[in-house]
């Protein structure tokens, strides 16, 4: 018998994982995502399936940092790596490198994600945004300062409106950190005083160019403004988070400007509208005061000042006669109340006033004495009957006229023959006792007894 070749499972885990990683050293593999999880370690571990298989994978968190969408189940996706052999649990895996969506693109994924979940959370709602200052004093600017969309900006703002105070936040527009620098540029504008509104922009470009204003940081920045800002990113076409978040967007960085200051010729054709305004509403008041005053000057106090003094003494010998009157008549009520009082204290004379009040008392108990003697009388009389009546409506009055009633082993009553089944037991209560029966036969019709 020759000699057999053995293998430790981990010699042959070993050599399957070698045939395996040169075998499949990198390839695309596509598939729907589930069990998509992600540990404390920042390794995410998820699962491609199709129709007719599954594949485990893992990406660990470098190459997770990557991928600029959410992956999450039931997403269908492109995953490119090494097949792998994990000896521990003698399974293969897909290690990934790269990730991408099926369909829609990494970015535009991303971008449609965080606008959905930002959206959920009211962030762009129209009730938050916040107008702008008609004239603004100190516009502040996020952009970066050798840009085109910043020469732009303060041309068209020095043509409109010279006189107002630029602030210019420097920020990168575009690449790695871009997003958090305009994020901070925005805080320092805020936290500077005095600027009255904030424009972030800047020029066109393709997505990637315009991603750092697609950043859920930046997006949360600015809805924390605490001073209004406009959103003036790219061309007309293009739409960042940044433009749905603001309170005013912009289509392009210079219609950004001639959005936050109106030109020098309309401010002063509106100041000259609001002069002329002014100057009728002051001619309209002065009329009316002018009306006014020819009304006052052709009232008679003023033509013939003596009138209100003749007129005061009119009323003050009137007063006179009408107080002489109501003294009299006082005088009079106070006399007849004298003489009705001294009647009075000769009619309270105490031993009169002592002998009637005790004939009172006597008439009054002989009254008392009767009355009680027929509410004891009524009452008796309405107790008998209660007595009677019920006892006329007792059941064991009724028993004892011999009649009886039957109950079900759970205590009800029998009313009708179908309310029991032959061979069940039954009790019948009888004026005097009970008797335990079991049904023979149950009938609709029988002849009753004559009573």
């Amino acid at each position: 018998m020759p000699d057999r070749s053995v293998l430790t499972v981990s010699a042959l885990s070993a050599q399957l994982s070698a045939v395996m990683e040169e075998r499949f050293p990198a390839v695309w593999v596509e598939g729907e995502v589930s069990n998509f999880k992600v540990y404390g370690s920042g390794h995410a571990y998820f699962t491609l399936k199709d129709e007719g298989a599954q594949l485990r994978c893992v990406l660990f968190r470098t190459r997770a940092r990557r991928v600029r969408f959410e992956p999450k189940d039931g997403l269908s996706v492109m995953a490119f790596g090494s097949v792998e052999v994990y000896a521990q649990r003698g399974e293969y895996q897909l290690v990934v490198e790269l990730l991408e969506p099926r369909g829609l693109g990494a970015l535009q994924l991303a971008f449609e994600q965080l606008k959905e979940r930002l959206a959920a959370e009211g962030l762009f709602e129209a009730r938050r945004k916040r107008p702008l200052p008609r004239f603004p004093r100190k516009i502040g600017i996020v952009t970066s300062p050798s840009g085109a969309a910043l020469r732009d900006m303060l041309r068209i703002i020095g043509r409109r409106f010279g006189e107002v105070h630029i602030v210019l936040a420097p920020a990168r527009v575009q690449g790695d950190g871009a997003a958090g620098e305009v994020a901070q540029g925005v805080r320092e504008l805020n936290a500077l005083g005095g600027v009255d509104v904030i424009i972030v922009g800047r020029g066109g470009g393709s997505l990637e160019d315009l991603w750092a204003f697609n950043d859920e940081m930046l997006a949360r920045t600015i809805a924390a403004s605490k001073v209004p800002v406009i959103s003036a990113v790219g061309h007309e076409v293009d739409f960042t988070i940044a433009d749905f978040v603001a309170d005013v967007r912009a289509a392009t960085p210079s219609n950004a400007a001639e959005l936050v200051v109106r030109e020098k010729r309309a401010v002063a054709e509106s100041v000259g509208d609001l002069t002329v305004r002014l100057q009728r509403a002051m001619r309209r008041a002065l009329g009316a005061h002018r009306d006014r005053l020819e009304r006052t000057l052709g009232r008679r106090v003023l033509t013939d000042p003596g009138r209100p003094l003749r007129d005061l003494a009119r009323r003050l010998d009137d007063a006179r006669v009408r107080l002489r009157q109501v003294e009299l008549a006082t005088l009079g009520r106070a006399a007849h109340r004298f003489a009705l009082a001294e009647r009075g204290l000769r009619a309270a004379n105490p031993v009169a006033r002592t002998l009637r009040d005790r004939r009172a008392l006597i008439d009054l108990q002989g009254r008392f004495t009767r009355a009680l003697h027929r509410a004891l009388d009524r009452s008796r009389h309405r107790l008998g009957s209660a007595a009677g009546r019920l006892d006329s409506l007792s059941p064991l009055a009724v028993l004892g006229r011999g009649y009886s009633l039957t109950l079900t082993p759970a205590q009800r009553i029998v009313r009708s023959w179908r309310d029991v089944s032959a061979g069940d037991a039954v009790r019948v209560l009888l004026h005097d006792g009970s008797l335990d029966c079991r049904v023979d036969a149950t009938r609709e019709h029988d002849d009753r007894p004559q009573v």
